[in-house]
């Protein structure tokens, strides 16, 4: 689930609360690095689990239509092709997915039922539920299209349900992208006779990954002298003090994986930190970012400290 780009945020973010701690404990920062990671496991749970429970809350809905006393003869036979959707039914039966989340102790929806009920009330009211109760053929990729697109259409972007993420977890703002995605993906990937670990991601794609998270990190931190010293030679125009705190986060990073990481491609570090200092830091600092990175690059060339290994690492 965690991507390349996705553990460089990480990682920035446990380096500058290091950088900003009045006593710097780099042990503490790692286990926040794990933390933080972990988390983003617990927000696509909760988000996987908020689909089964608006499916519960239309079943629920429809049983309280039919009990009542003067009940309509559309709530007693109520059309049931929400409820009977094969990869809704799949999800709410997957003791996987119960289990994961009664080991993580989230019940966000048992407790928030607001937001259930928030999401549920808009699918009703729209054109998209219509013209998918109304559609008489029913298929399991008919009723997969219409979960995904139920999701990424309703779920997703859903403005109140993102100010609920973000005052619960704080980190799962910048976890949403990459979470969304990757629903989508595994419902994607859902067939009749899918086991139930088809929706059960996992956090890191290998334990390649995983190391690299920890490296980065560490590798960063323990070299942070060295890379402050390359910055202030290469920035002899600048006030040191007003640089970005966070500019010099970024190119840190970069140098340890120019330095410390040979299968990295150097012009895949510079976009990925070109990219990551237009997204969080200021407007201007992809510009000097870039300055920076490519004096430098230039420099370790002509010293011959690029020990990069594989075909095309360098250029």
């Amino acid at each position: 689930m965690l991507n390349r780009r996705h553990i460089r945020i990480k990682v920035m973010q446990a380096l500058y609360a290091l950088s900003q701690s009045e006593q710097p404990d780099l042990l503490k920062e790692e286990k926040f690095l794990n933390a933080s990671t972990a988390q983003m496991y617990d927000l696509y749970l909760v988000l996987i689990d908020l689909v089964v429970e608006i499916h519960a809350h239309a079943k629920d809905m429809m049983e309280r239509s039919q009990l009542k006393m003067l009940a309509t003869e559309s709530e007693k036979n109520p059309n049931l092709k929400f409820i009977n959707n094969e990869v809704l039914v799949k999800l709410s039966e997957n003791e996987l997915l119960q289990k994961e989340l009664k080991k993580a102790k989230l019940n966000n929806w048992r407790l928030d039922n607001e937001y259930v009920v928030l999401i549920y009330n808009e699918l009703m009211k729209s054109d998209f539920y219509e013209s998918y109760m109304s559609d008489t053929i029913s298929d399991f990729k008919r009723d997969r299209d219409f979960v995904i697109d139920f999701f990424s259409e309703f779920v997703a972007p859903n403005d109140k349900l993102y100010d609920y993420l973000e005052d619960y977890r704080i980190t799962w703002v910048d976890d949403l992208p990459v979470v969304n995605t990757t629903i989508v993906k595994r419902l994607g990937k859902i067939k009749p006779n899918s086991p139930e670990s088809t929706l059960i991601p996992k956090l890191y794609k290998d334990e390649e990954d995983r190391q690299y998270a920890k490296d980065l990190l560490l590798r960063t931190a323990r070299n942070n002298e060295e890379y402050e010293a390359e910055i202030l030679g290469n920035t002899p125009n600048w006030d040191q003090d007003r640089i970005a705190a966070l500019d010099k986060i970024l190119i840190k990073m970069a140098l340890c994986e120019f330095l410390r990481f040979p299968s990295i491609p150097i012009k895949v570090t510079i976009n990925e930190y070109l990219e990551l200092s237009k997204e969080y830091s200021t407007p201007k600092s992809s510009i000097f970012v870039n300055g920076v990175l490519d004096r430098l690059v230039k420099k370790y060339k002509k010293e011959s400290r690029l020990n990069k290994a594989g075909r095309g690492l360098i250029e």
